[in-house]
């Protein structure tokens, strides 16, 4: 309890610094008579407006809901905002201006590339807090990816990525300073990544054999 009490205090000496830290978590403590809807609401839209800080908003969670609550409301608002993007660009394909963009020859050739790895690359990607999250979103839409694995990839990477801005708390440059968190964070990433394998493999499997009793 102690401990907890500890890296939340540390967590807020971190991001209260910041003019937009200290803000969100103001802007949070204020709304907190509507429970969890604040802490879900502003990860669920950064998914549509990148430019927003993810990573305070996180941080922010963490202060004012504690570090489990804090990890959970991100985790529901940035996969829940990480889906309706992909479901919304995946329904807007029959727009001319959209098919443009996805058969664009770039385009054409990260979609093939995730099409043939499948899970793995777009997991690892999205594991990491400073990739390009709402890029990846839109581009696994114009990807054969259907929207069960891309579910099941974005609830375990944001999970991972949420722990591990949590979990790390001030900066990347802890990874080096406490190594036992670098581990951590590794056997979580490796877990999570043969987990969404295996789930992957799964539903991959089901897919085919629906597809023989069909035919």
């Amino acid at each position: 309890m102690n401990d907890d009490a500890t890296n939340l205090d540390e967590l807020q000496d971190l991001i209260s610094d910041n003019v937009i830290g200290g803000f969100i978590i103001r802007l949070l403590e204020f709304y907190g008579s509507f429970g969890p809807i604040p802490g879900v609401l502003l990860p669920f839209i950064e998914a549509f407006l990148p430019i927003l800080p993810n990573l305070v908003f996180i941080l922010a969670n963490s202060i004012v809901y504690g570090l489990v609550f804090g990890f959970l409301y991100s985790w529901i608002g940035a996969s829940a905002g990480a889906v309706v993007v992909f479901i919304l660009v995946r329904k807007s394909e029959r727009f001319n201006w959209v098919r443009r963009i996805k058969y664009q020859r770039h385009i054409q050739r990260i979609t093939n590339f995730f099409d043939r790895r499948g899970f793995g690359p777009m997991f690892l990607l999205l594991c990491f807090p400073f990739s390009p999250s709402a890029l990846i979103n839109v581009v696994a839409a114009f990807t054969k990816m259907s929207l069960q694995s891309f579910i099941l990839t974005v609830g375990l990477a944001k999970a991972v990525m949420i722990f591990s801005v949590s979990y790390v708390g001030d900066s990347l440059a802890s990874f080096a300073t406490e190594p036992i968190k670098t581990i951590v964070v590794g056997i979580v990433v490796g877990l999570f990544w043969l987990i969404g394998k295996f789930i992957e493999k799964r539903i991959t499997s089901k897919a085919d054999r629906d597809d023989g009793e069909a035919n």
